[in-house]
């Protein structure tokens, strides 16, 4: 068993850490792939942003405090929850504004890099922070606080990432045709199937057999992303930003509030 020194500051320092590597990696992927920057900015505008925010805000704490008071504990906030509630959210706005395709890619890598990040500020939080695992006997089991030896789950996420990252971003250098057209659907079924394993090392209570609230959010994620990314392939409504700024096809209605296909 490792013992490992934690601090509850140690949670808003990994969140410190998460939000400005989350925005290193959006500066880099701006430099590298400007044309998806610029077809983003072209099909929304504040109100996409705005609806993103809001909805991710509040996905991230009815979800997690849907949780937590279940422990019997004050409410708090999860990051699954925000992914969920910022896709419900984006999702009625494309609807609105009849945009067709994903607008997520741009978000792929900041938020695989923010929750890779992140993960470890929550492991040096201890148990306050709610996000640790069920005791363990394993070499690698931690005591971050207790005594007892967990299943450092944080960790087993970070790695997720990182290994998500490791493929993710060669295939989007090379142009791939799932890094630049479904990745963000792409980055929601890795995410959710990985947390969908995870959320059996954590002491979480149930409520549909072993699944907790986290298993049922993670499988309607999943449903999610395979329906989309299955909907946007036959119907064509993705777009390669490589493709894009090489002088491929690529129609755009104008004016801008007009529906528009072919866009990430």
């Amino acid at each position: 068993m490792l013992t490992i020194p934690i601090s509850p500051w140690a949670h808003y320092l990994g969140d410190g850490a998460a939000w400005a590597g989350g925005a290193l990696a959006a500066w880099w992927q701006h430099r590298a792939f400007p044309a998806q920057s610029r077809r983003l900015a072209r099909i929304t505008g504040p109100g996409y942003y705005q609806v993103l925010a809001i909805s991710a805000l509040a996905g991230a704490w009815l979800l997690g405090s849907l949780n937590s008071v279940r422990m019997d504990l004050a409410p708090s906030h999860s990051i699954a929850g925000a992914l969920a509630g910022g896709i419900l959210g984006v999702e009625i706005w494309k609807w609105w504004r009849g945009v067709r395709g994903s607008t997520g890619g741009a978000f792929v890598l900041p938020l695989a890099v923010g929750i890779m990040i992140g993960r470890i500020g929550c492991l040096f939080s201890g148990l306050a922070d709610l996000t640790y695992g069920v005791p363990a006997t394993l070499p690698w089991a931690v005591n971050i606080g207790d005594g007892a030896g967990r299943h450092p789950v944080q960790l087993y996420e970070s790695l997720a990432m990182a290994l998500f990252l490791a493929a993710y971003i060669p295939a989007r250098l090379r142009g791939a045709t799932w890094a630049a057209g479904h990745a963000f659907h792409a980055f929601v079924i890795f995410y959710a199937v990985q947390r969908f394993a995870w959320e059996f090392l954590k002491p979480y209570p149930t409520i549909v057999g072993p699944l907790n609230l986290f298993h049922l959010l993670c499988l309607g994620l999943i449903v999610y992303g395979l329906l989309w990314w299955r909907r946007d392939a036959k119907s064509g409504d993705f777009w390669s930003a490589d493709h894009g700024a090489q002088g491929g096809t690529l129609r755009v209605p104008q004016p801008d509030d007009e529906p528009v296909r072919n866009l990430p």
